[in-house]
């Protein structure tokens, strides 16, 4: 854990000092009397909180990266991509889930969630004797984006409470609630885990603003959080109170694909505006480079998934377009491909958080409750503003698997498929098809991924527990 902390900066807390490259992170060494001066003024809280936002755009986090984050990982180890061979080969390993300790799979991701985390333990501590305007906002901001960091971290290195039935006393992360640089702490389990990252969130929805600007998260933002978060542990009246205080409506059909092109923010609760001066992120160069016709796809909408989508579904030409490199041809991830117009590709605004999740929640805890018209209503409220002839009427497992594919259809290339198979401990099948349009060409090396292999759980770098004695390694490496 030092490695990861004690080089961290907290004077470069404005988010347009920040760029994409993890590196950038680490220049400045940590100085406690630099911390308490830099802390006085309420424009200095509300420049504290932005930089504890600032780590969201990091390469391995949200702000695209080559070795694997949050915006493409969660798609790259599960099945809705298929590796592109006219590609550069980025992230190879971990499609084909080939990783060790020794390998240090998604250890950016790890270092930058912990950076968030320490950054949001300095604002608190140093909010003690601060009793500014802004302080119940800055605070909450603090709590909720600690969670998020250690949510971020559990998804990948540790079970999710409803994977298996040792999940909960299976290791968890270590939780992180100081800012103190030496310290070794050891992983807590997952029920314990979780249990602190629902505890930050309620935290937060105290002192969190109805409302607020882009970058910044607000309650619906929060509740969503909140409400994944018990979704994850099982606990389904809660995920649904949780989601019923989100306000924000889903995004209407005539709209989704302007959503993706930057066009509207319907239905986005919370996302990253990539025009600040001196954040020079492109986000989506994570799926593909250059120009529909010229196109180098690193990964590709896999063919079975492809199918999937019907012909009268919005998200079809919201998320995927026809690309061409020469004489190939392929199904392309147009989520982050380009604003409208086409110009700059790859330089979109990162959207993390969305009101039809909150629906989707809702949908899957009232089917876990037995409730299956609540499941219906709350399902059809995301399908009625996606498909021109929605499906609905389903009842039993055929609802259960209506919910579970719209959830797939709505959240593709988006930050969710692999937890959601996890979760619900389930393998990873990819179909064999090819990288082309057809399904011909390549397919991905590795295919198949079992419910219970240790895989799902990714292991902790080398270097960390090196680093720090009392981390334990997940089984299996």
């Amino acid at each position: 854990m030092k490695k990861i902390i004690y080089k961290i900066t907290v004077f470069a807390l404005v988010i347009g000092g920040f760029t994409s490259c993890d590196s950038e992170l680490d220049q400045i060494p940590f100085d406690e009397l630099a911390t308490s001066q830099a802390y006085i003024t309420v424009a200095d809280f509300d420049n504290a909180a932005r930089g504890i936002y600032s780590t969201l755009t990091a390469g391995s986090l949200y702000g695209g990266s080559d070795a694997g984050g949050m915006l493409d990982a969660p798609d790259i180890l599960a099945d809705n991509v298929t590796f592109a061979q006219k590609g550069r080969g980025t992230r190879r390993t971990l499609h084909n889930w080939q990783y060790s300790a020794s390998s240090e799979p998604m250890s950016g991701l790890y270092q930058n969630a912990y950076t968030m985390i320490f950054r949001a333990n300095t604002l608190l501590e140093q909010s003690a004797n601060f009793e500014g305007d802004n302080k119940d906002q800055v605070v909450a901001e603090a709590k909720a984006l600690r969670a998020l960091g250690h949510m971020n971290v559990a998804s990948f290195f540790a079970k999710i409470p409803t994977q298996s039935a040792d999940a909960n006393s299976s290791l968890g992360v270590a939780y992180v609630t100081t800012a103190d640089f030496s310290i070794e702490p050891a992983r807590v389990s997952v029920g314990e885990t979780y249990n602190m990252i629902v505890q930050d969130l309620k935290d937060a929805l105290e002192g969190i603003p109805d409302a607020a600007d882009a970058g910044r998260l607000n309650k619906d933002g929060v509740n969503i959080l909140l409400s994944r978060a018990y979704l994850y542990m099982g606990q389904w009246q809660n995920a649904i109170d949780a989601a019923n205080d989100v306000t924000k409506p889903v995004a209407p059909l005539n709209k989704v694909v302007g959503v993706w092109e930057d066009v509207s923010k319907d239905g986005v609760v919370f996302w990253i505006d990539v025009d600040p001066p001196g954040l020079d992120i492109t986000p989506g160069v994570t799926w593909s480079q250059f120009g529909v016709n010229t196109l180098v796809p690193e990964y590709v909408v896999s063919y079975p998934f492809y199918q999937l989508f019907a012909d009268d579904d919005i998200r079809k030409d919201a998320y995927t377009f026809q690309g061409r490199n020469g004489a190939f041809k392929f199904n392309a991830i147009k989520k982050l491909f380009a604003r409208e117009g086409g110009a700059n590709p790859g330089r979109v605004d990162i959207k993390i958080l969305r009101a039809a999740e909150a629906k989707l929640n809702i949908a899957e805890a009232e089917y876990n409750l037995g409730h299956e018209e609540a499941a219906r209503i709350a399902l059809d409220a995301v399908r009625s503003k996606r498909y021109v002839t929605p499906p609905s009427g389903e009842t039993g497992v055929a609802l259960r698997d209506a919910i579970r594919l719209e959830r797939r259809l709505e959240f593709a290339f988006e930050s969710q498929r692999f937890f959601d198979l996890k979760r619900w401990g389930l393998p990873v099948e990819r179909g064999g098809f090819g990288d082309l349009q057809d399904g011909s060409g390549t397919p991905s090396d590795a295919q198949n991924l079992a419910a219970d292999a240790n895989q799902f759980q990714l292991p902790i770098a080398q270097t960390a527990l090196d680093l720090n004695p009392n981390l334990a390694q997940n089984p299996g490496y």
